[in-house]
């Protein structure tokens, strides 16, 4: 235990604490079992040590972070760790990647359950589904998700800009009074451009000219590593998921023709939905479905999209246009606290009442004329007029 005592400390110490994510304020870290997942690459880890450097590093000798990927926990239990660190005056316990630990929801669930004055928090993949199987930890763990950077954060860690969080009611019915302190600080439109390529996984900061490089090896990692952690995939599996993300990223957004879809891919129909379903969970997709019906997995998605725009950028080799850039970005955002679907006059439905067109400068009301409380999201404009809201600006709703 020594020894991950002293790497807990190394990477606590070393942590930079110059830039803290959207879900700072809002973990209640008062709760004995915290669970917090996301994508990876979008900053958990980094979140953790913030956190335990800035409130918890006057006490070492209670707090300690541990990955569960190390070969450590190949030969000691989990629960026989937090035992000894009980024993040793421990009541914060870090654990991160626990998808990577083979019965990480037992003894989770063990050690919360045998010792009543350990705080634990975890993390782990987006795919996690902490609910589910007979280790049930829904009575006990409050479940946080960490998406990628906003446009706003993106701002703000790269050039230490910061502005405010916005709320969609306010955004939409004050749009223009909301612009102005942005626009006396930056021009967001040069700012947008880079955001859309390489801003939202924060590992841009580690050289943005081998951002793509970083972001292909994240894609690799999650097919072949997270996602068969999680989900008990062969490489078979891995092979086809690999290629239907392949394929998709030359087409979407894309209305799939699910037969024609699984035969390019080699498999059965009801396989590919839950392949879709999996690297939906994974978030390398965004499945839409329109607002007159739920989303299940068995039903298909009437359009696909990557989950983010630096995806498309990457994944799409450079051969992405406009339009699915606008798209990806508007829904990748409004996702994060809002619900949206499709819409069958405008592109998108808002918490079932908003309906927005997306496009450029010179966009027109046509498609949503004669609709109530429905928008513009309008690229390469500054300014709001009426009912066009510049598309940047939904990137400060988080």
């Amino acid at each position: 235990m020594e020894k991950q005592f002293e790497y807990s400390a190394s990477r606590i110490n070393s942590v930079d604490l110059s830039y803290k994510r959207y879900l700072w304020n809002r973990i209640n870290w008062d709760n004995r079992l915290i669970a917090i997942i996301g994508a990876r690459g979008v900053g958990k880890t980094t979140f953790l040590l913030q956190y335990i450097r800035e409130n918890l590093n006057t006490k070492p000798d209670e707090v300690i972070y541990v990955n569960m990927d190390d070969l450590y926990f190949s030969k000691t239990a989990l629960v026989d760790f937090a035992d000894n660190f009980v024993k040793r005056g421990g009541k914060y316990l870090f654990l991160d990647e626990v998808h990577k630990y083979k019965n990480w929801s037992q003894e989770i669930k063990n050690s919360y359950d045998y010792f009543p004055d350990l705080k634990l928090v975890v993390t782990g993949s987006s795919a996690l589904d902490i609910y589910r199987g007979k280790f049930d930890l829904s009575r006990r763990a409050i479940l946080y998700r960490m998406s990628g950077l906003s446009f706003r954060e993106f701002i703000g860690i790269k050039y230490n800009i910061h502005f405010p969080v916005l709320e969609l009611d306010d955004l939409l019915n004050h749009a223009s009074e909301k612009i102005l302190p942005v626009l006396e600080k930056i021009k967001p439109l040069k700012l947008f451009e880079e955001y859309l390529i390489n801003g939202y996984y924060p590992f841009f900061l580690e050289g943005e000219s081998d951002f793509q490089t970083r972001l292909k090896q994240t894609i690799n990692q999650v097919l072949d590593s997270d996602l068969p952690s999680i989900e008990n995939i062969d490489f078979g599996a891995v092979h086809s998921l690999r290629k239907l993300i392949s394929i998709l990223a030359e087409i979407v957004p894309y209305k799939p023709n699910i037969v024609k879809l699984s035969q390019q891919v080699g498999v059965s129909r009801e396989t590919l939905l839950r392949y879709l379903h999996l690297l939906e969970k994974a978030e390398l997709l965004i499945l839409m479905q329109s607002g007159t019906k739920g989303m299940s997995k068995m039903n298909k998605p009437d359009k696909i999209f990557l989950n983010n725009p630096n995806l498309v950028s990457t994944l799409a080799d450079g051969n992405s246009n406009h339009g699915t850039l606008r798209e990806t970005y508007f829904i990748n955002q409004l996702q994060v606290g809002h619900s949206i679907t499709g819409s069958d006059q405008g592109d998108f439905l808002v918490d079932h009442k908003y309906t927005f067109e997306i496009g450029g400068k010179n966009k027109t009301r046509k498609q949503i004329s004669g609709i109530k409380d429905a928008w513009i999201a309008a690229d390469n404009v500054e300014y709001a007029r009426q009912d066009k809201i510049p598309l940047w600006l939904f990137g400060f709703l988080y």
